[in-house]
């Protein structure tokens, strides 16, 4: 679940996982009751609500070591398990002349996802791809941008995609057509890609010969920004269209990002974009991005964020897996 707005509850909208020869992964979400085990089921009724994610999937390129007799995947989501839960409270149980004792367990609520986001780095790294998770509010002209982006790298590096929405493959249709592999997340309720969403929808891809992954995000400019999917560099897209202040409105979004790509500024002049006051105040939340200025329309700016792209390969390519100079 989203620890920034909760979406994504148990029994809502199934996650599915496609690629472009029609694969399918399929979730499917469970009550509160389950089996724990030969001779063991629980079915409680409990005033604390805990959440987990149950996991079938063991990172990129890993399987689980068991033989299953059909041919599709199946992702669980159970509302509790004796795992991953976050007491914040203190259980009384008093038998007889037996002493009150308190048992505490704390855990990070993003704990698996940074484990798993530390599993698919290594695993990108060790095949010398370079991967960029690339966020910005509905609207920003996102996919255009990454559609030109495709266009316009050539021949130069092979690139793949991943698309994360909410529902349809509208995104993922358009930027096949520029022949680049395309796998489609759809996260229903979920308003933010995770890492291990990512692991799974690489296993749909052929990375052989890929220099680059490119993952678009979930369009939001708040819960995506708390989750590390195990990208190279954070891309976020600011429109003219948006307003100045939006780095000022959304501060986390944009205090994370390695890149600022300014969007759509043939409209600059139409909907009176003030570019003075959107630059100080990307200097005042996020002074360390590198800030280009781009209109996916008229090609503007693309060239330099095509080079850009081929100097930080080169140098990941530079790189052994561990990112030690070779």
């Amino acid at each position: 679940m989203c620890r920034d707005c909760g979406c994504g509850l148990p029994g809502e909208e199934p996650t599915g996982i496609s690629a472009h020869h029609h694969e399918h992964e399929h979730s499917h979400a469970h009550p509160y009751q389950q089996s724990h085990g030969q001779g063991e089921e629980h079915d409680h009724e409990h005033p604390h609500d805990h959440e987990h994610q149950h996991e079938h999937e063991h990172g990129p390129g890993l399987h689980h070591g068991e033989s299953h007799a059909h041919p599709h995947t199946h992702f669980h989501t159970h509302s509790r398990s004796h795992e991953d839960v976050d007491h914040d409270h203190e259980h009384s149980h008093a038998r007889g002349g037996e002493a009150r004792r308190t048992v505490e367990l704390r855990q990070a609520i993003l704990a698996k996802n940074d484990r798993l986001a530390e599993r698919n780095r290594g695993f990108f790294r060790a095949r010398g791809l370079l991967v960029l998770n690339v966020l910005s509010s509905p609207g920003s002209g996102k996919t255009t941008f990454l559609k030109e982006t495709l266009r316009t790298l050539g021949g130069q590096l092979k690139a793949g995609v991943i698309v994360g929405d909410l529902a349809t493959d509208n995104d993922a249709q358009k930027l096949r057509e520029s022949g680049a592999p395309v796998v489609q997340i759809t996260t229903g309720t979920v308003c933010h890609l995770e890492a291990e969403m990512v692991t799974r929808a690489v296993k749909h891809l052929t990375l052989d010969g890929l220099d680059l992954l490119i993952i678009e995000n979930v369009g939001n400019l708040v819960c995506p920004a708390s989750y590390d999917l195990g990208e190279d560099l954070r891309v976020v897209l600011l429109a003219v269209t948006e307003g100045e202040d939006k780095p000022l409105k959304y501060p986390p979004m944009f205090q994370s990002a390695d890149v600022v790509i300014i969007s759509k500024i043939d409209l600059a002049e139409a909907c009176m974009y003030n570019r003075e006051a959107a630059m100080a105040n990307l200097r005042r939340v996020a002074a360390k991005a590198r800030v280009i200025e781009t209109s996916a329309k008229t090609g503007k700016g693309m060239d330099a964020w095509r080079d850009f792209l081929i100097q930080q390969q080169k140098e990941r390519k530079s790189r052994d897996p561990l990112g030690v100079e070779r």
